[in-house]
Formats: structure tokens, C-alpha cells, sequence
């Protein structure tokens, strides 16, 4: 291994969570064929801007010993060249239309890119190959309409088994070839998704520069669960055309994948944090499960209720919980993965507990729950042990937080110093309910 890929997987590793963390990501992914793992689809700009920080994660996921398969079109540099080449900007409508000269000017500038790539993966010690023929059969789309525009019609997967086989990360372009031999331009999008309908991978990347799905405010969006929360996001106004579209393609992509499989949209230089920690770093979106809302207890089942509960806070609770407690909400995922509890109190409602196993962090479904009780319960406050590793995101939750020797209380939607300071009393007043060898702890 040489000191430049030494020096990546250092920064990379740096920048990571837990290492318990990293290592539980990297069991599933090694568990998976090598050809499987990813796909990931590269934008242009980031090919053209960001092909160091691309070529940096790229590094650090093959010396772990896994093997994404890489997806780009022209990007950017297409219109300069065309505008080089004396070829103006024939559409129709969204679409550029594919002329031979077009076409042409397109194809040098994909096995450019390519070249490009590699050279910077070969620089860190990375072998890679640009598969730049033979993966995507075509027929012509519209050859009156839209000229030498490809629409794919069987993937074909011997060069890229043969690029891994031989150890190299394979760079395949967008580029198809009809059973004659005639060579077609491919929307990058659509190539990467036909690539993943044949492999089935466990994982498809998007990298853009944005680096996730944004909000009203231009934050992304860490997750989202599909069965939960495509109906809520495609009604907001502020998402806009874009991205509206970018999702529904997404969930048509996950119902045609294994339950298993998952899309993360993220940018280059965050990849490995968005693949290795339950944080993550860009918008993970998941087929998902309900979460369902509980006013009572009638429905639930206790015991497992309980044991979510005690795996998540390696304690015992307490054997009075469920009967001194004033239960306003429970929110629970349907796998009993996940669970916010809700009680009632004199002064604004209280987020007793939050739950979230490791495995449903990975997936993304407690950002879900937590987003849906928020949107919910304009008004909560809770409170968490000063060590609690889950406080730093909590602070990004909350408007306000007040921190003693032993609790940090956080809330949000709270108005005045009157009603802080009573919720802030009421929560380290609070009774423990977890117990630490055989003390309340909690």
C-alpha cells in the first residue's frame, strides 16, 4: 500500500464514527458478492470538479476490500467541447438532440473523463479499468426526433465481472451499442438504473453536490423512509421539480430491489461517513416500515416493547414503568426497532424515551419516527445523561438545551423564559425509571 493511500484511509477513517460502527457497515457490505455491493452513479459536475475527493473515497472503499461499480456520463465539460467543435445546442425541449457530430464530440469526452478518473485512482495506488464498450445494449429512441439517443434494452455484465476479477475498480460510461454496432449517447441516470436492476446491489449511490435531498431550508434531508414519508414529502411545496422527480424515481428503483437494498444520495468527499455511520452524512432513503401511533397501551406488546427499550439503554427498566407512567403518545416502527414515548405533564408534553436500535439507525428509521413526532408535537422537552453519545445530535434537534452535572434537558417549540424553566425543573425532577445494578440510574 503506498503512503498517498495510507495517508487517504487515514484522513477518511478520521472523519468516521465509532469503530464499532464502521466495523458492523463493513460486515454487511463484505457479506454481500463483490459485484453487488454498489453502484454508484457519479454527476458530472463532480466528475469535473471533485474527481480528487471522488478518487479518495473510491480508494478508501476498495482497500477495505469492496468493489463499487462506477457510472458517469460527459458532465459539464460536453458544452465546452461542443462549443470548441462549432456545434450549436440542438433540443427538443429538455433533450439534446444526438447528431453524428454530437455524438462523436460526446464520446471523446466520456473516454476523457474516464481516463481522467483512473489516472487519479492510479495515482493513490488504486488499479481501475474504463469500460467504455460492451455493458449496455441499445436500440435508437427517436432517430427523427432525437437522433442517436440510446434507449437500453439488456445489460450485459462479462466486462465488468472481468474488471473485478482482475482487481480493478471498473469505470463504465454511458455509452450503449445497438446489435449492429452503432454506438449511442445514454442518459447517465437511466444507464446507472439498469445497471442496478440486472446486478441488484445492495447499495445505489447517487453523488451529487449537493450532497443529499434538501428541505424547505436547504438542509439535507438525513433520511427517508418511503413507506412513511413519500406521501408527506411529495405534498410539500418546496420541493421542487427536481427533486420530486429524483424521488419517485427512487422508489420505482427500490421496489424493483431486494427489501435489503437502499439508495444514499451524498457527495463525494462524505461517502464513507454516509456508508459506515449510523449518522451518516447525505440523504438515505429506504422502501422502510410504518410507523405506528399508540395513545394507550392496549395495542402494544409489552415484552418486546421492553426489550427495544433495554437493548437500546443496557439497563433494566424499572418494574412500575408502564403503570405510573401517563402515557400520551407512543410512536413505535412495526418491526419494534424504533420507539419515541410520549407523556403528559403539567406543563408541555415529555419525550420519556427514544429508542432506536443499531440496525434501524442504519436503515434510517429513526430519523423518520423522529421527524414525524415533530411534525406532530410542535411543543416537547426531554432530557438525556451528560455522556449520552447521542447528544450531539439531539442539539441539532432541539431550539434550547440546559445542562446540569448530570442531565442536559432539550426542547423545542417551548415560548418564554416562564415556561423553559418550569419544563427544565420538571425533567431533572423526573423519577428514574432504568436501573443500573439493581440502582435507578435513569
Amino acid at each position: 500500500m503506498s503512503n498517498n493511500t495510507k495517508d487517504v484511509i487515514v484522513r477518511l477513517l478520521r472523519n468516521l464514527g465509532s469503530r464499532k460502527e464502521v466495523e458492523q457497515y463493513l460486515r454487511q457490505y463484505s457479506a454481500v458478492e463483490s459485484q453487488k455491493f454498489a453502484v454508484i452513479k457519479v454527476g458530472g459536475s463532480v466528475l469535473a470538479r471533485d474527481a480528487d475527493a471522488l478518487a479518495s473515497s473510491l480508494t478508501f472503499l476498495r482497500s477495505v476490500g469492496l468493489y463499487p461499480i462506477v457510472v458517469h456520463g460527459p458532465g459539464p465539460r460536453l458544452d465546452d467541447a461542443l462549443a470548441e467543435a462549432g456545434i450549436g445546442r440542438a433540443r427538443d425541449g429538455e433533450q439534446r438532440v444526438i447528431s453524428p457530430r454530437v455524438l462523436e464530440v460526446i464520446r471523446k469526452v466520456i473516454q476523457r473523463e474516464s481516463l481522467r478518473l483512473v489516472e487519479e485512482l492510479e495515482g493513490l495506488g488504486t488499479r481501475a479499468r474504463p469500460v467504455t464498450a460492451g455493458v449496455f445494449e441499445a436500440s435508437i429512441a427517436d432517430v427523427e426526433r432525437l437522433g442517436l439517443l440510446g434507449a437500453v434494452q439488456r445489460v450485459h455484465l462479462e466486462a465488468i465481472d472481468s474488471s473485478i476479477r482482475a482487481g480493478h475498480l471498473p469505470i463504465v460510461a454511458s455509452l450503449g451499442e445497438t446489435p449492429g454496432g452503432q454506438i449511442v449517447d445514454l442518459d447517465a441516470d437511466v444507464a446507472a438504473r439498469e445497471l442496478a436492476l440486472t446486478l441488484q446491489p445492495f447499495k445505489m449511490i447517487f453523488l451529487t453536490e449537493t450532497g443529499g435531498l434538501l428541505d424547505e431550508h436547504g438542509r439535507v434531508i438525513s433520511a427517508v423512509n418511503l413507506e412513511e414519508d413519500f406521501d408527506r414529502l411529495m405534498q410539500q411545496p418546496w420541493l421542487h421539480s427536481g427533486m420530486r422527480l429524483k424521488l419517485q424515481e427512487i422508489r420505482k428503483l427500490l421496489d424493483a430491489l431486494p427489501q435489503s437494498s437502499s439508495v444514499s444520495i451524498t457527495s463525494p468527499d462524505h461517502l464513507a461517513k454516509e456508508l459506515f455511520t449510523h449518522t451518516g452524512s447525505g440523504t438515505l432513503v429506504r422502501r422502510g416500515e410504518r410507523v405506528l401511533l399508540h395513545e394507550s397501551l392496549d395495542a402494544i406488546d409489552r415484552e418486546r416493547l421492553t426489550a427495544l427499550l433495554e437493548a437500546c439503554f443496557q439497563r433494566k427498566l424499572t418494574e412500575d414503568y408502564f403503570e405510573k407512567k401517563a402515557f400520551l403518545r407512543i410512536y413505535l416502527a412495526e418491526s419494534y426497532r424504533a420507539t419515541a414515548i410520549l407523556t403528559t405533564t403539567a406543563v408541555a408534553p415529555y419525550l420519556d424515551k427514544f429508542a432506536v436500535t443499531a440496525q434501524a439507525q442504519g436503515a434510517g428509521i429513526g430519523g423518520s419516527l423522529w421527524a414525524r413526532m415533530k411534525a406532530e408535537n410542535p411543543k416537547l422537552y426531554w432530557r438525556a445523561r451528560n455522556e449520552n453519545e447521542i447528544n450531539p445530535w439531539y442539539f441539532q434537534q432541539a431550539e434550547g438545551s440546559y445542562r446540569d452535572t448530570r442531565w442536559t434537558v432539550f426542547w423545542f417549540g417551548l415560548s418564554g423564559f416562564d415556561e423553559i424553566k418550569s419544563c427544565v425543573e420538571a425533567a431533572l425532577a423526573m423519577p428514574a425509571t432504568l436501573r443500573e445494578h439493581g440502582t435507578a440510574e435513569a
